[in-house]
């Protein structure tokens, strides 16, 4: 399991308290966005979070690390944006269970 770095050594203790206290809620971000492109399909930052309601923001900052994580990828395909510009679109990564 990936151990996500959200704060520079360099960085105020303020935005090390901030990386800690947002541990929990990145890990349901992380199940909502999977959730959403497993029922919904493939779709850019800004569809994931017209359907899920969470901010693009927040849908943006756990789209790599799920990509990290092996559960989502890019499609190579780009869509519009709610400003019109063009943004990456991504899918669920379905992965095979061992078999027995």
């Amino acid at each position: 399991m990936f151990k996500f770095i959200r704060a520079r050594a360099t960085d105020a203790i303020t935005s090390f308290q901030a990386a800690d206290s947002i541990k929990d809620v990145a890990k349901m971000h992380h199940e909502v966005i999977v959730a959403c492109l497993q029922r919904f399909g493939p779709m850019g930052k800004d569809g994931i979070s017209n359907t899920t309601g969470l901010q693009s923001n927040q849908v943006a900052r756990r789209l790599s690390e799920l990509e990290k994580l092996d559960l989502i990828e890019q499609t190579g395909i780009t869509v519009k944006s709610n400003s019109g510009r063009q943004e990456r679109e991504w899918r669920f990564k379905p992965f095979q269970q061992d078999l027995l």
